[in-house]
């Protein structure tokens, strides 16, 4: 009645690359960030072994193929030729047989890529050869392969003032270090080192790399993704263009492979991109390791600026914010405010950088500014052989208002009321006078972004001009559309002063686009009828003469036509308050703070220190503590615990390495040999 099941064991391949997998790819990429972030300091020359790992290459490959199809490949999915091509290119990679830039000789290929290269006409071959091609796929997994294991070595080595292109780190970051440490500065230089970004001499790239990793196969790999030309499409001086008749064009099916392209609103926002923030370094064929190389250039440079923070301090007992090394300014919770104290001030600097653009903030008389300048300008033409001048770098009163990142920073005077406890626990209350640092969004700024994406013309009296890129699409997909761009621009000004204020003049000039789009849309020939039909918001639907037929409410509660969602943000009242969260002093991104607690837990010290303040605080009984002392121990000795009770040895006194005269430990052992 029942049939027997036999279980057939597969025989094993030995030729199966998933062999050489011995454990998962994120596990070998953390262990690297461990060891790294343990010992900072050390030069490393034993990179090749982490180009060995498998795990590495097929969690690469994932990677690049998300990036190149839009859906994740879990590795069981990965088919076994495809497993077979990754294990050819690392060889080759070993072996130096690999080369940058291929155009028709593959180790492996794009899982998009159908492309039979054998069967290529010369003319098709021809175009491929001298024409700009994007980065083959197997550039790509290498690129990635050589960020996985040199971002964790140069991730811990960074300087805490640089913020551009590092996980964790983005311009709000910035914003809000401005916000807790510039507040006390009066003169400001801005520097723009851009050019560095468009490409350095190899000798220098090289040379900057070869302080920290010494391993010979990545140096040359990278240098000879430097190296190696790019081919790109050659223009001919003085040819015309063929001017062809415009075809209507229909609407492309993407594949079943093919990722969407960038919704509309997504493009709109990054053409609201900052000037800091528009320049991505791409050198050779390095790719994504651009951005990486780019910091290990100019890492120099703020280690530079760190030495010169240290020389040029020089604290005054008479000033009530930076009086000590410790940098202890005024009001933690109000680090923006600085109190007036005596002629007698502080003098002291402060550095940022984002990218290519540097912010220097310099706290004394303005000849100081002009000293640090005029070194600055002989570093950067010694090290980057850049040639700056004073113009380049000027230097600006905070009363003239600073710009960065499209905010603007400026003082003004308040007179706030200060209480505090005096010795007697007298609470007193008396009127202080001081500055504040403002650090609102640049409205001249925000309408120059609008005029380059066509949304409005003029300057002093703006208006907004119709946004014909979303004629064909319906009132409710133009909506989203618009309301996920407010959105995000409600983020992006997440801490200007005037948040509510820029979002709402944002607001306005989205709102009078798309009444002018309506307006020639449904032939209404003004904004004025657009919003007497539509409402404020413009959540009625404009097909309709009322807006209000019961015939469009029958037919969204029966779900056949799409509900309209009104524009977002119409009024200043439901824009939402700055963020003015206090930043902490010596802050690092979550996955830094992680890894350093992770080590410090590591640490058999530390970890029996947590183990007495739990035990202290009585969150853990006494049986639980013995368990945890002894299971520390276990993992820090070589010793065995029937060893341990014979030599009657205090486990502390082996962990701590001390003698055992203290009485606690003498109390622990009673009780571990009790138990």
């Amino acid at each position: 009645m029942y049939g027997t099941y036999t279980f057939v064991r597969q025989a094993h391949d030995p030729n199966d690359p998933a062999t050489l997998m011995k454990e998962d790819g994120v596990s070998v990429c953390s262990q690297m960030w461990i060891e790294n972030f343990r010992d900072p300091n050390r030069t490393v020359n034993n990179l090749t072994n982490y180009l060995r790992r498998f795990e590495l290459w097929v969690l690469a490959y994932q990677k690049v193929s998300a990036d190149e199809t839009g859906a994740y490949v879990p590795r069981s999915s990965i088919t076994r030729s495809a497993m077979e091509d990754l294990l050819a290119l690392r060889n080759a990679v070993l072996d130096c047989r690999f080369k940058w830039g291929a155009r028709l000789e593959f180790y492996i290929k794009s899982p998009k890529d159908k492309t039979d290269y054998e069967s290529l006409s010369k003319r098709k071959i021809r175009a491929i050869m001298t024409t700009t091609q994007p980065s083959p796929f197997q550039d790509r997994i290498v690129q990635e392969v050589l960020l996985m294991v040199l971002e964790p070595i140069y991730e811990s080595r960074f300087s805490q003032k640089s913020f551009a292109f590092r996980p964790g780190r983005n311009a709000h970051t910035v914003l809000r270090v401005i916000r807790r440490s510039f507040a006390g500065y009066l003169w400001y230089m801005k520097g723009d080192l851009s050019t560095i970004l468009d490409g350095m001499k190899v000798g220098m790239v090289i040379g900057a790399l070869m302080r920290d990793v010494r391993d010979k196969m990545v140096i040359d790999l990278i240098k000879a993704a430097l190296t190696t030309p790019v081919i790109t499409s050659r223009v001919i001086d003085g040819e015309k263009k063929k001017k062809t008749k415009r075809k209507y064009q229909k609407k492309r099916v993407l594949a079943e492979d093919e990722p969407k392209p960038d919704p509309y609103w997504l493009e709109t926002f990054f053409g609201f991109a900052p000037e800091e923030a528009e320049l991505l370094p791409s050198w050779g064929h390095c790719g994504i390791l651009s951005a990486l190389l780019a910091n290990v250039c100019l890492d120099e440079l703020d280690r530079w600026m760190e030495g010169k923070i240290k020389e040029l301090y020089k604290p005054s007992s008479n000033d009530v914010i930076w009086n000590s090394p410790e940098e202890n300014q005024g009001n933690t919770s109000w680090p923006e405010f600085v109190p007036t104290s005596g002629p007698d001030k502080s003098r002291k600097i402060d550095y940022i950088r984002y990218g290519g653009h540097i912010l220097i903030g310099v706290r004394g008389p303005r000849a100081d500014a002009a000293t640090l300048r005029k070194q600055l300008i002989e570093f950067c033409d010694q090290k980057y052989m850049l040639k700056l001048d004073n113009e380049s770098v000027p230097i600006e009163h905070i009363t003239k208002g600073i710009m960065f990142l499209d905010h603007v920073l400026c003082r003004r005077v308040v007179y706030p009321t200060l209480r505090y406890t005096a010795s007697g626990g007298k609470i007193i209350s008396e009127k202080g006078v001081g500055t504040l640092l403002s650090v609102t969004a640049s409205l001249k700024q925000c309408i120059r972004q609008f005029r380059k994406l066509n949304f409005l013309k003029g300057d002093r009296d703006p208006d907004p001009q119709p946004c014909f890129r979303m004629f064909h699409a319906t009132q409710a997909h133009t909506n989203a559309q618009m309301n996920k761009f407010l959105s995000t621009i409600v983020e992006w000004y997440r801490y200007a002063d005037n948040r509510k204020k820029i979002v709402n003049f944002c607001s306005y000039i989205i709102r009078g686009s798309l009444a002018k789009l309506y307006a020639a849309k449904y032939k209404l020939r003004s904004r004025a009828k657009v919003y007497k039909i539509g409402a404020r918001n413009l959540s009625r639907p404009l097909k309709e003469k009322k807006g209000q037929s019961p015939e469009y409410h029958n037919l969204l509660r029966m779900g056949l036509v799409e509900s309209i969602d009104g524009l977002q943000y119409t009024r200043m009242s439901l824009v939402p308050e700055t963020d003015y969260s206090p930043f902490p002093a010596g802050w690092r991104p979550d996955h830094e703070r992680a890894l350093l607690e992770y080590i410090k837990l590591e640490d058999s010290r530390m970890m029996e220190k947590q183990c007495e303040v739990l035990k202290e605080q009585g969150l853990i009984s006494p049986q639980d503590y013995i368990s945890m002392l002894v299971w520390n121990y276990k993992k820090n000795s070589s010793i065995t615990l029937a060893d341990h009770f014979a030599s009657k040895t205090p486990i502390t006194s082996l962990l701590l390495g001390s003698n055992g005269e203290e009485e606690e430990e003498e109390e622990e052992e009673e009780q571990i040999h009790a138990a």
